[in-house]
């Protein structure tokens, strides 16, 4: 082990997961120890491979499973950016777990060894996990596997050193044979049993009701809350920093819901990525495709909105649209023996480079968006270098409202623009009241590329970035007045 390691507190209680037909129990592990690195230095499984150690990559995939009603349910996540106390209590496979006793391949490995999907191997074992989870949420439930599928399952594997074509033509190919699933019973009936196990003192909390989550934040404000950990994982890879001490919110039953009511939604805030834009696409299907340009599927699945909106990051894609939508969240504390709370419009929770109004002992517990009003248009635009699984250069979202032909009101979200994620009250200010025609277009243009100051990084240059918006503008306009316009799908 890592002599830096030995210098980290540990957690009193023990980490338990299912893996390879057994429970497997690992005392004093450190709580930002990551998976990864648990496989690979203490437990061997050296069949995942560590690639960038940022979650981009993919090599590190791996596939963890939650007991849901009787039934496992399955994610592909990054190894290398998750703490390995995050896996408690679950079930674990590797690329090394997929094959018989006797030899024979997995069904996703022999469709891999007959597309010639592998050149070098080293980041195959990734796509094999990503397509072993695509296979057990379609296949194995009487789904065909198509090529949307497909890609969205590979949008976090990034290695194209054997082409990407027989790679999705490996998993387009897995419905041809029948299924061959996963005996979910006993590993159901070890995972039940690992269920109880509720961790509220030590080095790595993890509480699992909202009451237990704000005592424990109560008692230890300076701990480091996560939930999919997808971006504090990159502090302790990449900015080798240390967390002494953590609190997971993942398991707090009250923040892993969507709540539906007839004015909003309550998005709670362990609610993953995925689930969120699903909830927040059934009333605006165009978030749907936005949500897919997201990062990556793993990353989706593990990140959580909450997580996103909390860490305030300005080049984060969910707080433009959130901020166009009007959102509000909900913050939480126990103060004087109480859950207490208060809302906050979400284009006022920012106060400079990654701070917020959140004080040291509150928890962002949901994220509230209000349902579409009447004459509601909505657009949401990402630009970045890649079309999947990259981090925007400019993200900017409009929300319009109409009636005889002037705009009657407008929000718009701006990421990657400012130091936090911007809201454009002037650019508003030129649109409402207007015709929406090309001269009103015009001077919503000069305003937007006149409200914002961006800087230059090895993403875009500031100019660059005014000029985007401004065209991103003109697409609202081109869209929303039903103009034509050319998409990537429409070239494919």
């Amino acid at each position: 082990m890592p002599m830096n390691r030995t210098l980290h507190p540990v957690t009193e209680a023990p980490l338990r997961f299912w893996h390879r037909d057994a429970v497997i129990e690992r005392h004093h592990i450190p709580p930002d120890r990551t998976l990864l690195d648990l496989l690979r230095e203490d437990l061997r499984l050296t069949a995942t491979k560590e690639g960038c150690a940022a979650g981009d990559c993919g090599a590190c995939t791996v596939v963890v499973a939650e007991a849901v009603n009787g039934q496992l349910q399955y994610r592909a996540v990054n190894s290398c950016i998750k703490p390995a106390h995050a896996i408690d209590g679950l079930a674990l496979w590797t690329a090394a777990d997929l094959a018989q006793r006797d030899g024979t391949l997995h069904p996703v490995q022999q469709a891999m060894l007959a597309c010639h999907g592998s050149q070098c191997g080293f980041c195959t074992p990734g796509f094999v996990m990503s397509l072993f989870a695509l296979y057990q949420r379609t296949v194995v439930q009487g789904q065909a596997v198509d090529k949307h599928s497909a890609m969205a399952a590979l949008s976090g594997n990034l290695c194209r050193c054997t082409g990407y074509r027989p790679i999705v033509q490996a998993a387009c190919s897995l419905s041809a044979e029948p299924a061959q699933a996963v005996d979910e019973k006993p590993i159901v009936a070890a995972l039940d049993q690992l269920a109880a196990t509720e961790k509220t003192n030590g080095a790595y909390l993890r509480p699992s009701t909202l009451s237990a989550l704000l005592q424990a934040r109560a008692r230890h404000p300076q701990s480091q809350l996560i939930a999919g950990a997808t971006d504090a994982g990159l502090w302790i890879t990449q900015g080798l920093r240390r967390l002494p001490q953590i609190i997971d919110l993942t398991r707090v039953a009250e923040l892993r819901r969507v709540k539906h009511y007839p004015q909003h939604i309550a998005i709670g805030a362990a609610v993953n990525l995925q689930g969120a834009f699903e909830a927040l696409a059934a009333d605006r299907p165009l978030i749907a495709p936005f949500g897919e340009r997201f990062a990556g599927w793993p990353v989706r699945q593990s990140g959580t909105l909450g997580g996103n909106v909390a860490n305030g990051s300005p080049i984060g894609d969910s707080m433009p649209l959130l901020i166009a939508l009007g959102a509000q969240v909900v913050l939480m504390a126990w103060r004087k023996g109480k859950a207490v709370h208060r809302h906050v419009p979400l284009d006022q929770f920012y106060t400079s480079y990654r701070q917020s109004l959140l004080a040291p002992d509150e928890v962002l517990a949901w994220v509230v968006v209000p349902r579409p009003a009447p004459g509601e248009w909505l657009g949401a635009y990402k630009v970045s270098k890649r079309q999947e699984d990259d981090i925007s250069a400019v993200c900017l979202a409009v929300q319009l409202h109409m009636a005889n032909g002037l705009i009657t009101a407008a929000r718009i979200g701006a990421g990657g623009v400012a130091a936090t994620p911007a809201r454009a009250i002037k650019t508003e200010a030129a649109l409402i009241g207007q015709p929406w025609n090309e001269a009103t277009l015009l001077a919503a243009q000069t305003a937007i590329q006149q409200e914002f100051s961006p800087l230059s990084d090895l993403r875009a240059s500031a100019d660059y970035r005014r000029q985007i918006l401004g065209q991103l503008l003109q697409r609202a306009w081109l869209e929303s007045t039903g103009h034509p316009t050319v998409r990537l799908e429409a070239l494919a």
